[in-house]
């Protein structure tokens, strides 16, 4: 099989397209014949060797994300057969790895993927819903009725983000920084897209929401913009920090003007019966169509340096995923 190796910690450019024998599935374990493979921010930081939640023994293949057909089960396997449609969301721990063109990884990291859904697609799903579903309703505490700003709508996690919002009866406001990224987040539902790369863009939240705030942020990119946040959040408001790239400056005062709580997410903190909840209403919602997965480029398997870097210094709109063939 062809697949991605990492032999050293570095940039992307570790990242080596190679040929290995496929793994084979232990107990409790189903190897999945992939077509398609999620491209993470968070991979990016793992092939550096310094991400706070994972350092990877060496070699190792990136990805926890894709979809495929299931053509081997381990011992004690009963949940799951070959030839099931799946989708790879492989997290706890365990996976060989899923920037490759099969991967092992335990059977409770598999689900059914819709026939409703390509392999692209099934590769959207994993961590980005998953981090979607946690930041809005574990950690965010949404509920309907409430105001939803989320900000950097247009990426991986922004679209589930604003999809799973719209469908739980919040009033969703998205931002993105592109004319494709505003159609991209209205076209899902929000009710209101802001350009964020405009000055004094947020002053139109307070007109939106006749002056109260939102009661929720969904943050993807805190180092630019946490600061900026707390002049569209509401009294006692909460903001959920998903990504940053940086350190977070912020004036702590406005913590105590709006009794607002930060609160991050990270899905390596969830207990099992967590991600039970969340997989199975992510499962849910595939299924009625609430969540419908957005692919914004594709890559080969070959090129997955190049789809990392893209990832990272680009506008991305949806989802970027690899072709695993």
């Amino acid at each position: 099989m062809h697949l991605i190796r990492a032999h050293e910690f570095g940039t992307a450019d570790v990242l080596h397209y190679v040929e290995d024998e496929p793994p084979k599935p232990g107990p409790g374990q189903v190897r999945v014949r992939l077509h398609a493979a999620g491209v993470n921010p968070a991979d990016t930081y793992v092939i550096t060797g310094t991400y706070a939640f994972l350092k990877p023994q060496l070699p190792f293949t990136p990805g926890w994300d894709g979809a495929g057909v299931i053509d081997a089960v381990g011992p004690e396997v009963t949940e799951r057969a070959p030839g099931q449609r799946v989708f790879v969301a492989a997290l706890p721990l365990g996976s060989s790895g899923t920037y490759a063109e099969y991967v092992v990884t335990g059977v409770e990291s598999v689900h059914p993927l819709p026939e409703s859904l390509t392999f692209e697609q099934g590769a959207a799903v994993g961590i980005p819903c998953l981090t979607a579903y946690r930041a809005l309703f574990q950690r965010g505490g949404a509920r309907a009725g409430e105001t939803v700003l989320v900000h950097g709508a247009s990426g991986g996690v922004g679209i589930p983000t604003v999809q799973l919002a719209v469908g739980a009866g919040l009033s969703v406001i998205g931002t993105a920084g592109s004319d494709a990224g505003r159609e991209l987040v209205r076209a899902q539902g929000a009710h209101h897209v802001l350009d964020h790369t405009q000055a004094g863009y947020l002053e139109e939240v307070q007109e939106l929401t006749h002056g109260q705030g939102v009661d929720l942020i969904v943050e993807m990119l805190a180092n630019e913009n946490l600061e900026k946040d707390f002049d569209a959040l509401a009294r006692r408001g909460r903001i959920v920090i998903v990504g940053a790239r940086g350190p977070a400056p912020f004036t702590s005062r406005k913590t105590m003007i709006a009794e607002a709580d930060i609160r991050g997410t990270a899905l390596w903190n969830m207990h099992g019966d967590e991600m039970a909840e969340a997989q199975a209403a992510i499962s849910r919602q595939l299924d009625n169509g609430t969540l419908t997965p957005v692919v914004g480029r594709t890559f080969p398997l070959a090129m997955a340096a190049e789809a990392q870097r893209y990832l990272m210094n680009s506008h991305a709109h949806g989802r970027v995923v690899l072709d695993c063939g």
